[in-house]
């Protein structure tokens, strides 16, 4: 029996990437738990062809997921640049303050509520990762550990701007979460949404942001009307570079004020050019999503004919990061210990733990300079710039970075 789409309804009977038995990607585990029974789902895309939503099966509920969660947003300079940037933004096109109220749902460690806070408007999180909403806590922001939807939604005072980053596509139920947006915003309020755009991870080949923990990949296409299903408008959209290209769409309550008007600050609506593009790229038709598969198998056979290639020369390779997409690549590449040494990454929270599936160690960065490895694979390669700049000291050894998406490519 085929699943059901997670917003129609709709029979799912059109594979968009079959990547395999996988791990849960955020599953570290510890020394102990090596030697016991690691749990492996089926990692296969689908896309409903009626309202052309990407969707991932549910295997795990959001508590088991999310409850204890190893991501924590601060351990980014790149990502906390880019949410100051957007405070500041918002701040004016809004014209918020102190008698303004700002809510973002997946808070995290509060990132960045506290760019808001700091100019003296009121902010509440909602983090349902126990773990981190406690040390947002501790950052001074006030955190609600509890999981967003329409009944919790009818708690909260309005929001006059309710935002969440990289929160839609977590959500296993869509209708429900929409919902709730639309009873927590205030009648003259403005909700944005950040999340990686379908589009650019089809041109990017960006397989690897696939995994269990995203239920959903979206279009502004699917996205659109999943909005209006719920009574909400998207009166504007950002293209972003985060993420390998993500979308910040703009919504209001349908019939209301928009709180920021198509062309506001100079610009003009930039929704019906970009759907253009996207129907364009073939995004409401079947074709575009079943050429995919090719180019994420193609993929897999060059990244271990590289690794494959260095080992039989000797040369050492290790990983920078332990991000959900690495491990996705890993284990839809087969790639372990033999092929990798080990990974870094700056979280506290992953050193002295293991990727899920493959076993590879985490260390702290300081581990790159102790060993000096012939290369540096970059497991978030949409960081790389950043990590490129931080590590740039592995060039004193003759040390080269390689990032393996959309191609594999080694960096001079």
């Amino acid at each position: 029996m085929s699943p059901a789409c997670n917003f129609c309804r709709a029979p799912l009977t059109e594979v968009f990437a079959d990547l395999g038995m996988s791990p849960l990607s955020n599953a570290f585990l510890r020394a102990d738990q090596l030697s016991q029974p690691e749990a492996f789902y089926p990692l296969t895309a689908y896309v409903c062809t009626q309202c052309w939503l990407v969707q991932v099966p549910q295997v795990q509920t959001p508590e088991q997921i999310f409850t204890d969660y190893a991501y924590f947003s601060s351990y980014s300079e790149s990502w906390l640049a880019h949410a100051r940037e957007y405070c500041r933004m918002m701040q004016e096109r809004l014209r918020l303050d102190t008698g303004s109220r700002v809510i973002e749902i997946a808070s995290n460690d509060g990132y960045l509520l506290q760019y808001f806070a700091e100019a003296g408007i009121p902010v509440l999180g909602i983090e349902p990762a126990a773990n981190v909403a406690e040390a947002a806590r501790v950052k001074g922001i006030e955190t609600r550990t509890q999981f967003f939807g329409a009944a919790m939604a009818s708690e909260l005072p309005k929001a006059d701007l309710l935002l969440g980053n990289n929160v839609l596509a977590h959500v296993p139920d869509i209708n429900d979460f929409v919902a709730g947006l639309r009873i927590a915003l205030a009648p003259r309020g403005t909700i944005t949404m950040e999340f990686p755009h379908l589009m650019r991870l089809m041109e990017g080949n960006q397989f690897d942001t696939i995994y269990h923990e995203h239920f959903s990949y979206f279009s502004l296409l699917a996205v659109q009307a999943i909005f209006e299903k719920h009574g909400l408008t998207v009166v504007d959209v950002d293209e972003l570079p985060t993420h390998g290209g993500s979308l910040r769409i703009y919504a209001q309550h349908q019939g209301g004020r928009a709180s920021r008007p198509p062309g506001e600050a100079g610009g003009r609506d930039a929704r019906p050019p970009l759907l253009a593009r996207e129907r364009a790229y073939g995004l409401d038709g079947v074709a575009a999503y079943r050429a995919f598969a090719e180019r994420v198998a193609e993929t897999k056979r060059a990244l271990l004919a590289f690794l494959n290639t260095a080992k039989r020369e000797g040369k050492r390779v290790a990983g920078y990061g332990a991000p959900a997409k690495g491990n996705t690549l890993l284990n839809y590449c087969g790639i372990g210990r033999d092929l990798i040494d080990y990974t870094v990454d700056r979280s506290p929270h992953k050193q002295g733990l293991f990727l899920p599936g493959t076993h590879i160690p985490i260390y702290p960065p300081e581990k790159i300079a102790e060993t000096r490895p012939d290369y540096v694979l970059i497991l978030p390669w949409n960081l790389r710039e950043e990590i490129a700049a931080q590590m740039a000291h592995i060039r004193e050894w003759g040390g080269k970075f390689v990032v393996p998406i959309p191609r594999v490519e080694v960096l001079d």
